[in-house]
């Protein structure tokens, strides 16, 4: 445990430095095109994997990409972890995510979130806020963007009772479009809480699109049940491989994720 201590504490380290390196280099893009920044930021994903894979052993892999069509598009993923809030960028063409507006007030990071024309919401307005942002959501989606939702609203640790907030289906009735379910087994590998990164095979799992035009109640059922079924899988998987390397699985990659 004290080389994955090493690594992760090395990975940690370079993917702040990296951050920051980012930061800097993308001031340009403040007079460019918002595409000018997701490719910035795309390349920075796919750095941080590849670190990810080199530092601590962490290979990962995206199944089913085929399955991404282009155009309009609600993107539905399990969450477990920081790192898809990062990686999915890397297979989407034109990514929307919603996000707290604290977040929009820090120094370039929040600056670089404005310009890449991202949906900030005051959670202490209320309902307005919260109309307003589907409005907004719809119209980015219309306009051919791919909204990145989490439906359980926060992450979640590999195992957990599911918890998917009501608020999708009513993203997924705005934007009267497709919306692509995806499971991952991500919180085995870069749990929350702790900065250690565990070695194994993080896998993303893009699932069959569910059609527009599906009853609230029935898309919630049918969105949670494909995506905790594909999640369960991978995480039985990932736990599989790690038993065979560690000898169990290991705590904190498990009951802290």
């Amino acid at each position: 445990m004290t080389s994955i201590f090493l690594r992760s504490l090395i990975y940690n380290v370079l993917f702040y430095v990296l951050l920051v390196g980012w930061l800097i280099a993308a001031i340009p893009t403040f007079v460019m095109r918002r595409s000018a920044i997701m490719t910035l930021a795309r390349i920075w994903s796919r750095q941080n994997t590849w670190l990810l894979r080199v530092v601590c052993n962490v290979k990962v892999e995206f199944r089913g990409v085929e399955k991404i069509p282009k155009g309009p598009l609600v993107v539905a993923s399990k969450h477990q972890s920081m790192w898809e809030t990062f990686a999915l960028l890397q297979v989407l063409e034109h990514p929307l995510y919603i996000l707290k507006r604290e977040l929009t007030r820090i120094p370039f990071f929040g600056w670089y979130l404005i310009k890449a024309e991202m949906i900030s919401v005051d959670r202490s307005a209320g309902g307005r806020a919260l109309l307003k942002m589907v409005r907004q959501a719809s119209e980015e989606v219309r306009n051919g963007r791919q909204l990145i939702i989490f439906p359980e609203g926060t992450r979640r640790p590999p195992g957990a009772p599911p918890d998917y907030k009501p608020g999708v289906a009513q993203l997924y009735a705005s934007c009267r479009t497709n919306c692509l379910p995806v499971a991952l087994n991500s919180g085995l590998f870069w749990p929350r809480r702790t900065f250690m990164r565990y070695p194994g095979t993080l896998v993303v799992e893009f699932l069959d699109l569910l059609p527009p035009g599906l009853p609230r109640d029935e898309f919630l059922t049918r969105i949670s049940t494909v995506i905790e079924e594909a999640t369960a899988r991978l995480v039985e998987a990932g736990q599989r491989e790690q038993q065979q390397l560690f000898g169990r699985v290991p705590n904190s990659a498990s009951a802290n994720a």
